[in-house]
């Protein structure tokens, strides 16, 4: 049996609540208009949507005011909440071979001021510089992933928009004397707004992979913070499971083997 589709002010809903969670709009939500253009709906669906996130405490609407989120608690006080967190085995060999079969484009290289996630992310101060990398990805068959990637500044001075053309980011910060130790990742799913779409060549609102993925060197300092979108039709992630200890302990390990795109 087909699932009927979601509803649009719904699609709106999700897309806004995924780039609020994102910390997009510091300064304020785009107003109704922009919305309304944004996403070609009429105003009553663009309110509905809007009147979802203020009851669920994400956002604050205050008559004449622009409509501003409402700040999250900082990631070390969250509790649990359902996500998967793994410290996944294999990764950044995984990583690197996928810079290396893949092309890039460059969309956007800037110094920047860190937002608050940035900054509890990377472990920095509100407001210090780092690099901010806006990237796409693609196979012989197109668009694979849309990648923003943070990096403190003091480590990025050695490349630009020139080098990251050329090279994974990884292999960069490891020329720059980076010794890269471990990351920390997170795995969900979003829905695309109107700049993934255009970039990924898909429909707003379609499904996309999303992935968190924070990289410590051996010192456990964050050097790096990525935001990465994929198309699930042209990438999937598979880990083997293997069991540890006799039968009655049932502890499952997982090693991840690959991050193959099709």
């Amino acid at each position: 049996m087909s699932q009927m589709p979601l509803p649009k002010y719904h699609q709106i809903y999700l897309v806004l609540r995924e780039q609020i969670q994102e910390g997009r709009f510091d300064d304020g939500l785009p107003g109704e208009l922009a919305l309304i253009d944004q996403f070609g709906v009429a105003r009553v669906t663009v309110r509905r949507a809007l009147q979802r996130l203020a009851e669920e405490g994400l956002i604050s609407r205050n008559p004449g005011r622009r409509t501003r989120p409402v700040p999250p608690p900082p990631p070390e006080s969250r509790g649990p909440d359902g996500t998967q967190r793994a410290n996944l085995h294999g990764l950044l060999e995984n990583l690197v071979t996928m810079g290396l079969r893949t092309s890039v484009k460059v969309v956007d290289v800037a110094t920047v001021s860190a937002s608050t996630q940035v900054a509890e992310a990377l472990k920095l101060k509100l407001g210090d510089p780092v690099q901010k990398a806006v990237r796409v990805r693609s196979t012989r068959e197109g668009p694979l992933s849309h990648i923003t990637t943070y990096v403190p500044a003091e480590l990025a001075r050695t490349f630009g928009r020139r080098e990251l053309n050329k090279k994974p980011i990884l292999v960069l910060l490891e020329q720059a004397g980076v010794k890269v130790g471990r990351a920390h990742q997170t795995i969900s799913a979003r829905l695309a707004d109107n700049v993934l779409a255009q970039h990924l060549d898909v429909a707003v609102g379609s499904a996309l992979l999303a992935v968190r993925r924070l990289i410590y060197d051996e010192d456990e300092r964050p050097v790096q913070w990525l935001h990465g979108f994929y198309r699930p039709d042209r990438y999937t992630y598979e880990m083997q499971l293997s069991r540890v200890g006799s039968i009655d302990a049932k502890v499952w390990v997982s090693k991840d083997v690959s991050a193959p795109f099709n």
